[in-house]
């Protein structure tokens, strides 16, 4: 196996099946840090730098509040626009990233542009890992969505998902790599708008994804065992930000998820995740159901980045 230390957390193309177990088992065991709400000493040495060019609730905070509870620091920005990366001045990733580097140990960004935490690995002498780089990849949060999933199902391997909502969402993307690597039935519905660019398909296929493509939820929610949703109605991720539109829109019925189609037509285990946040297509209704997953993802979001902090920065091997 290909040691974590000093390694770039870039794309789930290059995960090996076996690296998710690993990431999960180093999860399991640093999880009473987070579950007894307590801040070690394992990284109290170290330093995370976030830069996040783009808007993030869950991530970055999952990451800064792993960071904390391993006893590291933290230090960075949550708003490109305060800096001299979104100013006037427009600074690129190169010279930024120089500068960064000797901030901290590692860092973590998120970007609007493809590409751009790649970019940033080529120059830093720091890992950095990828939290999400517009319509690209966002490996932390599928990373946290089949933890969430081995540990409520203690398998990966022969469940049928359905993938719902854009499909040129970078969750998306990250996900069609990981169930590549098990073995998965799948199941994509998504407006013709919002489906898999051609290259994309080519590129997963090619990687062993295999899915068929439905038009509407009731159709197969009656097989599913996870349900991975993301919003038709979206802001466009390749802008730093977007503000409200007076009319956003409104979901269509064939990719909504209610607590009346779940308690008629799904399996009584069904899983319903979300990587949030979310608009009309899935119902508040859900939320105190068994069905729902996605408030468990915050606490299981820390632990799979403690786990990846702690391999990163060779505390854990």
């Amino acid at each position: 196996m290909r040691s974590f230390s000093g390694r770039d957390i870039l794309s789930l193309k290059d995960f090996d099946r076996h690296e998710y177990f690993r990431v999960f088992e180093i999860a399991e065991r640093l999880e009473p840090y987070a579950r007894d709400r307590r801040n070690g000493d394992l990284l109290k040495e170290k330093t995370l730098v976030t830069a996040f060019y783009q808007p993030s609730t869950r991530t970055r905070l999952a990451t800064e509040a792993a960071m904390h509870r391993l006893g590291g620091h933290v230090t960075g920005f949550s708003d490109a626009k305060m800096t001299r990366a979104g100013d006037f001045y427009q600074e690129g990733i190169q010279d930024t990233v120089k500068m960064l580097e000797y901030y901290g140990d590692v860092i973590a960004m998120r970007h609007f542009q493809q590409g751009a935490p790649h970019e940033a690995a080529m120059h830093s002498s720091v890992p950095v890992i990828n939290c999400g780089d517009g319509w690209g990849e966002h490996p932390t949060q599928i990373l946290t969505d089949t933890f969430t999933i081995w540990r409520q199902r203690g398998t990966l391997d022969g469940l049928t998902w359905v993938m719902i909502g854009d499909m040129r969402m970078r969750t998306m993307h990250s996900l069609s790599y990981a169930l590549s690597k098990f073995d998965s039935k799948v199941y994509v519905i998504a407006p013709d708008e919002m489906y898999f660019l051609p290259e994309f398909e080519k590129e997963a296929r090619d990687m062993g994804f295999n899915f068929t493509r439905k038009e509407h939820i009731e159709q197969v929610i009656g097989e599913a065992d996870i349900v991975y949703m993301e919003p038709v109605v979206q802001p466009d991720y390749t802008k730093s930000r977007e503000e409200v539109k007076d009319d956003k829109g409104r979901t269509p019925p064939n990719y909504q998820v209610t607590k009346k189609l779940l308690f008629e037509k799904a399996k009584s285990d069904a899983i319903v995740l979300h990587s949030l946040p979310r608009q009309d297509e899935l119902s508040q209704d859900v939320d105190n159901t068994r069905f729902q997953r996605y408030w468990v993802e915050a606490y299981n979001g820390v632990l799979v980045r403690m786990s990846l902090l702690a391999l990163i920065l060779g505390a854990m091997e």
